[in-house]
């Protein structure tokens, strides 16, 4: 049944291993100290977790330049602690998607080590070679301002390898039926360990033609389908979440025109504009995003987000968007990152703001689509700017006030703890946050578990209710018989406001405060005034509290149309 997607209506929260918790005292996470750890996140409620890389690694680039895809790199662990580890997760209905990093591997695999070897290896043609320097090597570099060239000259090979990110991480040419085919070996050993799913990196480089003489890639959307029939054979409700920062009018050929693709993607248009909301007070542009982004398949879903491991990639916003966005969350240089982006985490984008910070997630989690958590940002961890590039919002996570914010008893943690400042861990940890009822990690517990009370926006249609006011956001959900709304402020002032439901009858009369007890009821017209506060938000479910009394079985406006007919 299609009510059987558990990717629908859920929440997926993001960690790495290392930054977790150390268990073993050498200051590196391990699996150990994650399942250690679980019951906090049993208690957060969330119904899955996303692994980033703890494969084998060199370690350049934070575990995405992995050495071997059927190992768990020895400072984590070993394969036993992370069956122990999925096997905890299933005892607390958790599920656990991991990072599927297979445009490139580390230039210490042993795939490449042979590749450079020999023209007649056996995996010489897994990589992309070419006899001379390209043309086109001083282009579509992933990291301007820090990466030189997208070619670099291999002696031992004495080639020229291609290599979309960093010149350790050569790319695999995903063409090839022989690379093709290990992709779906590696996919299937972990499905066999327990996991759930995979978050699939850099997905348009993946099924992107590649070589000296490509001059303009060409996606094989086929490859995605390949990919998701495999999964389903091996794991009928296993899910591929795509990392596809791409175009609108591109997004259905990710998905497939009949759900027969990528179960889900990162919805990137709508988290830049979502920033540009937040920076200026005006609505309408995310309003827009929404809108575009609205045609799926019914089987299909977005993710939403706010921070992950990256920076905040602005690309498509335009420049004077851009420029609102770094004006208000990133205006030194130290800031920002490749020219297009962020490299903070939310609490000091938003200045500690506790409202706006609600705000934001309020915003995130009644967004269409399914809510992505990156660990810390439960309780409003910083940044520190003095660390390179990307690690200055991947600092370990900090949960009590003692040393190193008892994420680890070794002198030297993989990376420093916070420990100045407002977000010093003195000051944000998990230990004392749940001792305060008003603490944003209870907060953030509270709304994780209304979000699941409200399966109308993981699953319904949605409509853009207009107020005639630019600060103010009004989205009506509806699913199966059963309506909620959803009024946000994006503005630094009180905001006066009148709208109607849109929905005919008595039925959007009474409007009932899931979050609070000050509901609101239609004057004869039939329209509804709030006064809401600055950056305030309302979570409304439409009618009475019986809701469930009037929820039918079928959804019948899917079964007479396809979602992605909108």
């Amino acid at each position: 049944m299609i009510d059987d997607l558990w990717y629908k209506n859920s929440v997926i929260y993001c960690l790495s291993v290392s930054t977790f918790m150390d268990a073993n005292g050498d200051g590196i996470g391990d699996f150990k100290g994650l399942l250690r750890r679980l019951d906090y996140l049993h208690g957060l409620g969330i119904s899955a977790i996303w692994l980033m890389p703890f494969q084998p690694s060199p370690g350049k680039d934070d575990g995405y330049d992995i050495s071997d895809y059927y190992g768990v790199d020895p400072r984590y662990g070993t394969l036993g602690d992370f069956v122990e580890f999925t096997h905890g997760c299933k005892q607390r209905g958790i599920r656990v998607i991991i990072d599927l990093v297979v445009n490139h591997t580390s230039n210490e695999h042993a795939w490449f080590k042979s590749a450079r070897s020999a023209k007649d290896s056996p995996h010489r043609d897994w990589y992309v070679w070419a006899d001379k320097k390209p043309a086109n090597a001083d282009k579509g570099m992933v990291f301007p301002g820090v990466q030189k060239s997208t070619w670099t000259h291999d002696k031992e090979a004495g080639a020229w390898y291609f290599h979309r990110f960093y010149d350790f991480q050569p790319d695999l040419n995903t063409s090839s039926p022989l690379v093709q085919a290990e992709i779906l070996k590696i996919m299937g050993f972990w499905i066999q360990l327990g996991v759930s799913g995979f978050r699939m990196d850099a997905v348009p480089f993946v099924i992107a033609t590649k070589g000296a003489k490509v001059k303009k890639p060409i996606e094989q959307y086929d490859m995605l389908r390949a990919f998701r029939e495999f999964l389903q054979w091996r794991e009928g409700d296993a899910i591929i979440l795509a990392e596809a920062n791409v175009l609108p009018e591109t997004d259905m050929e990710y998905f497939g025109r009949d759900g027969d693709r990528m179960q889900m993607m990162f919805n990137f248009h709508v988290n830049q504009h979502l920033f540009y909301a937040l920076a200026s007070g005006d609505v309408r542009p995310l309003a827009a995003a929404l809108s575009v982004t609205k045609p799926r398949p019914a089987t299909a879903q977005w993710g939403l987000f706010l921070r992950n491991h990256d920076e905040l990639d602005l690309g498509r916003l335009t420049k004077p968007q851009r420029n609102a966005v770094f004006e208000a969350f990133g205006p030194h240089k130290d800031m920002q990152l490749y020219d297009r982006g962020i490299r903070r985490r939310l609490a000091p984008m938003l200045g500690g703001d506790r409202r706006r910070l609600e705000l934001a997630y309020s915003l995130m989690f009644t967004l269409p689509g399914t809510p992505v958590v990156r660990y810390g940002d439960e309780l409003g961890m910083g940044d520190d700017l003095s660390l390179p590039e990307r690690n200055c919002a991947r600092t370990p996570m900090q949960w009590s006030s003692e040393p190193h914010g008892g994420f680890t008893k070794g002198d030297k943690p993989c990376l420093p703890v916070m420990d100045k400042g407002p977000y010093g861990y003195e000051h944000v940890n998990a230990a004392k946050q749940r001792r305060d009822a008003n603490s944003m990690l209870n907060w953030t517990e509270r709304i994780i578990r209304m979000r699941k009370e409200v399966p109308e926006v993981g699953w319904g249609d949605f409509k853009i209710i207009t107020t005639r006011d630019p600060s103010i956001l009004v989205i009506r959900y509806d699913w199966r018989n059963n309506s909620v709304l959803f009024v946000h402020n994006l503005e630094q002032r009180p905001r006066e406001i009148s709208f109607g439901t849109g929905l005919p009858g008595e039925a959007g009369k009474q409007l009932i405060n899931l979050l609070a007890d000050d509901h609101s009821h239609a004057d004869g017209r039939g329209r509804h005034k709030l006064v809401i506060e600055p950056y305030g938000y309302r979570w409304y479910r439409v009618g009475g509290l019986d809701y469930l009394l009037k929820r039918s079985d079928t959804d019948h406006q899917t079964m007479k149309r396809p979602r992605h007919s909108a």
